[in-house]
């Protein structure tokens, strides 16, 4: 009788959610929201990313901090934490935040793929802009990091961090999906001024998008970004120019100090990406308006015929 592959299937609101094993490749999984892949996840190689945007992320990860050093990482958007088990995988026990909208599918990811002992991730519960909005404390100092053995269980159980303990992130990957679109007021001027206060200084802000020629979306997220933060780089694995290529993933870097991937290419690994920056990427952005909660726009439906 053929193994069932599939870990499990959960309602959300009106949208399914399915964790399925690879028939191929055994202990990896993908997380998928009305059939749209989300996550994949190796539980037996947690270096090993599937996808190239995903990639390139990591390597940025890779290159914040001394290899193997502590790195406060905070995930907008929680998935089957692909990267927060890299991070944890390459720099053990650097305490890690996720912002995550569906309480459900995070305790069940946990329960089918548990993390590693030692695993300091904790979660907030609610959407990301709520969160983003609320007050920061007073000094902008976070509050103590728990114990190894007080964030495991935390992890473990699902319970809850508080939005005051998103501060001074380092590194914040911004992966805010419903379904297969990213709503406009997780990705307006606003929102990422509040991400830019909950950061540390010099800390890098990374952004996945999807879009394709001509990028009207992603100009718009590049010149909105371009507001809040001295530093931005696009990458992209599509050539930015061909009217005729694919939807694809766009990862907008942003800090405001001087980008690893911008003064270290050769970081992003062969084959390198697209990479836009400086005069290249003002030029790219042209006319691109600033999206504000007043003036933005929920991103490509990849069902649009238009990317037929």
């Amino acid at each position: 009788m053929p193994r069932n592959r599939r870990v499990f299937s959960l309602m959300l609101d009106n949208r399914k959610a399915k964790l399925m094993e690879s028939k191929r490749r055994p202990g990896r999984f993908e997380l998928s929201v009305d059939g749209i892949p989300q996550s994949v996840v190796s539980m037996t190689e947690p270096t090993s990313l599937e996808y190239a945007y995903i990639q390139h992320i990591a390597r940025a990860i890779d290159a914040a901090a001394e290899p193997g050093a502590p790195l406060f990482t905070v995930h907008l958007g929680a998935g089957a934490l692909t990267l927060a088990r890299y991070v944890e995988a390459t720099r053990p026990g650097s305490p890690q935040l996720a912002v995550e909208f569906e309480p459900a599918l995070y305790a069940a990811v946990i329960a089918a793929l548990p993390l590693p002992p030692g695993a300091d991730l904790r979660v907030i519960f609610g959407d990301a802009r709520a969160v983003a909005d609320a007050d920061l404390p007073d000094g902008k100092r976070p509050s103590a990091p728990p114990s190894p053995s007080s964030a495991l269980v935390a992890a473990a159980s699902g319970s809850t961090a508080v939005d005051t303990d998103w501060v001074d992130a380092r590194f914040t990957v911004v992966d805010l999906w419903d379904a297969a679109v990213i709503r406009h007021r997780v990705a307006s001027q606003e929102f990422y001024r509040r991400v830019a206060a909950r950061s540390a200084a010099g800390g890098i802000v990374a952004v996945n998008l999807l879009d394709g020629h001509p990028f009207e979306y992603s100009r718009r997220q590049a010149a909105t970004l371009s507001s809040v933060f001295e530093h931005i780089a696009v990458v992209l694995d599509a050539e930015p120019e061909d009217d005729e290529g694919p939807l694809g993933n766009v990862v907008i870097f942003a800090s405001d100090e001087p980008l690893d991937v911008v003064t270290d290419p050769d970081l992003l690994g062969s084959p390198r990406p697209h990479m836009l920056h400086d005069d290249s990427l003002t030029s790219w952005i042209a006319e691109a308006r600033i999206m504000t909660d007043a003036d933005g726009t929920d991103s490509p439906d990849p069902d649009d015929p238009i990317w037929d």
